[in-house]
This record gives structure tokens, sequence and C-alpha cells, in this order.
């Protein structure tokens, strides 16, 4: 595993690039029927007699197996943006999300200088049970040297992941022993969370947040709803913000928890794909809580499928950015050598009759996947008047307005936040060095920091070592020239995203959930939705009633 920065004081405009390298990539299926699609495949079939002759009669010996590899994802970019091919190689690392576990030792590890070092090591794993430590230097697995510029993410991810139950021998340099220190690690299998988070975020609001859905999801969300219960949480907030998707049930299961009976969730249809409806059944543990979902401009498929149920049922409130507005369904067919082929074989639909697909121009990704830098130039992220709703119009159950063709638009929109952000925080951020002066800073500091009694104590305490000067020293050494007038300008974004980041390494991913939560506008937004009573949308007035209430809302002071 690697690292998981902090993306929550990201101000969108440096996120932009993130986000597009991340949605460059395929989503995954979410919808999976068990079915599989007939391959035609005949000896008339123009393609397979293209490839024939081409082995028989071109100049040059050519490799076929290469050319139908790079030609499978060409032909597929000619439907749409969602059907995609994944070589055999690259199967199991995209599956292993979904499957909620891989087989590995169990680390969290960053990348710095040419070396693989522990961040942090997974409670209960296999590197913990022979003892490696965090800040612990990998320098050998199997006696080969794992330090150099040939060291990646990938080369690294692949020496320490392995079959269950095989072993692999790990040298490591580790502060203040003289002498390299072996470890031999049966590998085991390792939990890949998507209900990475859940707390309670004051004395009344429980918080859950989801990062994908996987095969463990909806049974990871009855186990975080069940620790909420027992804490007493009266409301609700489901955060799926940064959420590319998944499969399609676990997102109808959880609507199901909080949907009265017989309503309807989501259904999907296609031209060889007979309407399939799916449901409530009235067995939802939590169909009376006040409920809130955060989104944003990333979440996507089951995400929206979730979003969507709430919305169009009336049975929540929806607080964020426009989603991203993914309305196929592919079917994964996997060949016989592994490699696998994800088919958009329906469209899905929203309960009120939507369909939340964006356009897209057939044979032109490049249009689509540039779609969320053209909202930003457009100036979607940060003023709610820039939303351009040209979709058909729908009605929820109690009569409110919602629109097709583009994604879920929240009932409240939170603009993005650029306050602070400069040139120079945003090389600092590209560049990684906030992520190296945190893992360094901890490293040097790990009892001074182990004082502390939790997050809260550790954060207040880092309030006051003036980080960000720190923090330009340091860069300066790596590259980046201090800019001093810069530097105080984004004085807050660099304290904080330090503090987040120096959290993250020495606590885990939930603290610094818990630690960027705290003055997140949208968080902000839901506390106050909850206690003003509007959790639960209210029917639209009647035409004849909105003048006299428009006319009073007028004559009444605002309370400030």
């Amino acid at each position: 595993m690697t690292k998981n920065n902090s993306s929550r004081f990201i101000p969108l405009i440096i996120a932009i690039s993130i986000i597009l390298g991340i949605l460059i990539g395929s989503f995954y299926a979410n919808h999976f029927t068990g079915n599989r699609l007939n391959i035609i495949n005949t000896s008339s079939n123009k393609l397979n007699d293209l490839l024939h002759i081409i082995d028989d009669q071109y100049v040059d010996k050519v490799n076929i197996a290469d050319l139908v590899e790079k030609a499978m994802p060409k032909i597929l970019g000619e439907l749409d943006p969602h059907s995609t091919y994944t070589s055999a190689k690259d199967v199991e690392n995209e599956m292993q999300n979904l499957k909620g576990s891989f087989s590995g030792i169990g680390i969290v590890f960053t990348l710095f200088k040419d070396t693989a070092r522990v961040i942090r090591v997974i409670e209960g794993g296999p590197s913990e049970e022979v003892g490696l430590q965090p800040g612990d230097r990998i320098v050998k697995v199997d006696g080969k040297s794992f330090v150099g510029k040939f060291l990646t993410d990938d080369y690294a991810k692949s020496h320490l992941k392995g079959p269950k139950d095989s072993k692999v021998v790990i040298t490591v340099k580790r502060r203040g022993s003289k002498d390299l220190i072996n470890y031999t690690i049966s590998r085991g299998d390792i939990p890949v969370k998507s209900v990475d988070t859940a707390y309670m975020y004051d004395e009344n609001t429980g918080y859950i947040r989801i990062k994908t859905f996987s095969d463990t999801t909806y049974p990871e969300l009855l186990v975080a709803l069940a620790k909420l219960h027992y804490e007493g949480f009266k409301n609700l907030i489901i955060d799926l913000r940064g959420n590319r998707g998944g499969y399609m049930a676990p997102a109808v299961r959880m609507a199901n928890e909080f949907l009265p009976k017989n309503r309807l969730i989501v259904y999907t249809q296609g031209r060889r794909s007979p309407r399939s409806e799916y449901t409530s059944d009235g067995r939802g543990s939590y169909q009376t809580i006040p409920l809130v979902v955060l989104v944003d401009e990333v979440s996507a498929s089951s995400s929206e499928i979730f979003t969507a149920a709430i919305q169009d049922n009336d049975r929540g409130i929806i607080i964020g950015r426009r989603t991203f507005g993914k309305g196929l369904v592919q079917e994964p067919i996997q060949f016989p050598d592994g490699s696998m082929l994800r088919l958009t074989i329906a469209r899905y639909y929203s309960p009120s009759g939507r369909c939340l697909q964006k356009p897209y121009v057939k044979g032109n990704d490049y249009d689509y996947q540039m779609d969320l830098l053209k909202r930003a130039e457009h100036g979607e992220y940060f003023s709610q008047d820039s939303i351009h709703q040209d979709g058909k119009r729908y009605k929820t159950r109690i009569g409110r307005i919602v629109y097709g063709g583009g994604g879920v638009t929240p009932d409240f929109f939170i603009p993005a936040d650029t306050i602070g952000t400069t040139s120079y925080f945003q090389d600092a951020l590209y560049k990684g060095l906030l992520a190296q002066f945190a893992f360094i800073y901890v490293d040097n500091n790990r009892d001074k920091l182990g004082e502390a009694e939790d997050w809260k104590a550790l954060s207040q305490y880092l309030d006051k070592q003036k980080l960000p000067e720190k923090f330009a020293s340091f860069a300066a050494e790596n590259g980046l020239k201090r800019r001093n007038l810069m530097l105080r300008k984004s004085y807050s974004l660099f304290k904080n995203f330090i503090i987040a980041y120096i959290i993250n390494d020495f606590y885990g991913e939930e603290q610094n959930i818990m630690y960027t939560n705290l003055d997140d506008p949208c968080m902000l937004k839901a506390k106050e939705v909850f206690e003003k009573g509007e959790a639960f949308p209210k029917k639209p007035q009647q035409a004849g009633n909105t003048d006299k209430t428009s006319k009073a809302a007028k004559q009444t002071p605002k309370q400030k």
C-alpha cells in the first residue's frame, strides 16, 4: 500500500490535475449480473481476416498478440467513454479495491530519496507480527537491492505483494541501529477498507466516509452503523466525496437501509437488457434518521445511484457540488488469458426516471475527460449560478424539480475554497514536498509526538510549532526557492496541510479525516441542516401561495 494523501484542504484549482489523472483511468464496473456475452468470432470476420493478412504478408514480422492488445482499447473508444479493455497484468490491481483485500506484508510506505520508508504498520498484519516498525527503511527484498532510481511505486508494490502464505525476506535500516535487520515475512490477506472512517462528529451526529463500493462495502457499513448506534447518534452524514463508484449492488443495499418499503431505488435498461427494477424491502434499520449525503465532482457511478435514490425519494439532503455524471452500466467479460472487457450494456435511471449520464460524443474521449476542467473554467466550482441545467426536468416524490443528463445537483451548493492559494503552495504540493516534510518530521520526533494523548492534543501541539517556517527551509534545501510573501499569504494552508499529513502518518487516515472535518464547509453546513431540522425535504409550495410567501419573507428581518 502507498500513502493516502489528505485532500480535504486542497482547493479545487490545485486538485484539477489530480482529478483528471484519476478520471482518465477507467471507472470500475458498477453492475455485475453474472451473465456473459457471447463473443462473435467467425471466419468471415473482417478484423480476423485483417490480422491474418498482416501476419502472413506484412513486410516485417509483427507481434499479432501485441497488435490486438493495442487495438482493443481503440475499438472500444469508438463506443462510449466507459467501455474499456484491461490487460491481464492490470486486472488484478484494478480488482483489488473491489474485492476488499489483497495479499501482502501489511505496511503503508512512501518513496523518498530512492528508498521505501515505512509510514505505518497495519495492525494485525504480517509485518506487525514479526516486528517491522514505522520509520524503517527497506534496503533489500529477498537479498536484492531495493534502493535506487529504478524504485518506483509499481515496482515496490509488485515485490512486496505476492500469493498468500508466500515468504519474503525484508532487510531494513532502522534509526539507532548500526546493523541491518532481516525479517522473514509470510504474506497474508490485507483488508482494503471501503468504509474507512466512522465516528461521532458531535454528540448527536455520526459520520461515515465511503471511499469505493466493493464486495465488502455493505457489511462494513453495517458495522459502522452499529458502532454509531451504540454511541447514540441521532443524525447521520454519509460522505461520498471522491468516491468514483464500483459495484452497483452495495449502493442498492445501502439505499435500502434508509428507505421505506416499496420505494424504487434504481432501474437499468438497455437494447438487449430488459428493464430491471430495484426496490426497497422495508427491512432497513435506519428509515427515519435525519440524513445528509456529501458529494463532489468526482462522486460517480454507484455514488450517484445512492445519492439520486435519496434525493428522488426525498429521504435526505444532498450537500456539495454537482456529481460527475456517469449513468452507464458495464458488464465485465473475462477472456481466457485473464484480460477483461467491460462493455456498456445498459443505462441506469434514478427513481424519478432521470439518467444521470452526462453528454459524450462517440470516439471523442478527450473532451469527455476534460469536462471537469471545463467546469472549473466556467466557474461552476465557485458559484452556483454557473451551473447550467440543460437536461430534462423531473420531479421527486413530493414534487421538487431535479434534472437529468449531467450528474446529481446538490440541494445545498458549497463552493470550492481557494483562499490563500499561491503558486508557491501549489509547487510545494505538486512536488510532494509537504508529504516528505511531514514524514521526516514524524520520523525525527516520534517520542515527542507520542506524548500527545490523541490526535486533538497532537494538533494543538503542532499548531504552536511554526511548521510553515520549518517547511520553507526544508523546501529550499530541496530545490524550491523560499518566497516569504507567498508563505505568509498561504500560511494557514501550509500549516493545516502539514498537520493533516503528520496526523495521517502518525495515527492513520481516520484521525486525519477527523482533523480535516473540523472546519470543512460541507460538514458545517450539514450541522446547520440538522440544527434547523431541515434534513427532510419539504414539499414545494403551491404557485398560488408563492407571492404571499415571498412578500412575508421580504418583510421579516434576517437573523444574525
